[in-house]
């Protein structure tokens, strides 16, 4: 019983002292800027610092690294596939002279 009611009396005071200053601050945070800022100058240093990240901020965002690299896939991919392309061809002309002349032979084989 004793303990409660002097956790209760530190509990009262407590609040009446965050009341107190409270009201001691008000006319001070009224003057404060609504925005947000205060006023203070930032550095050339810390400027930079910010615009780096916001650049790597957007550079990740807007995902232009995954467009680069699919870009470079896509480039790579086209590439292989004209490869192919010729090497089919050159494999279908070679059959098709390999056919001409089987044919060929075997019409100039007597009967």
């Amino acid at each position: 019983m004793i303990t409660e009611s002097i956790i209760l009396i530190i509990f009262v005071c407590s609040f009446g002292g965050v009341l107190f200053i409270l009201a001691r601050k008000i006319p001070a945070l009224n003057l404060l800027p609504q925005n947000g800022s205060i006023g203070i100058k930032k550095g050339k240093f810390i400027t930079k610092i910010e615009n780096r990240i916001k650049d790597i901020s957007i550079f990740f965002e807007k995902q232009i690294f995954l467009h680069k690299f699919l870009s470079w896939v896509k480039m790579i991919v086209i590439k292989i596939e004209t490869t192919i392309d010729i090497l089919l061809q050159r494999i279908r002309k070679k059959s098709q002279q390999i056919d001409k002349e089987l044919k060929d032979k075997r019409n100039n084989l007597p009967k």
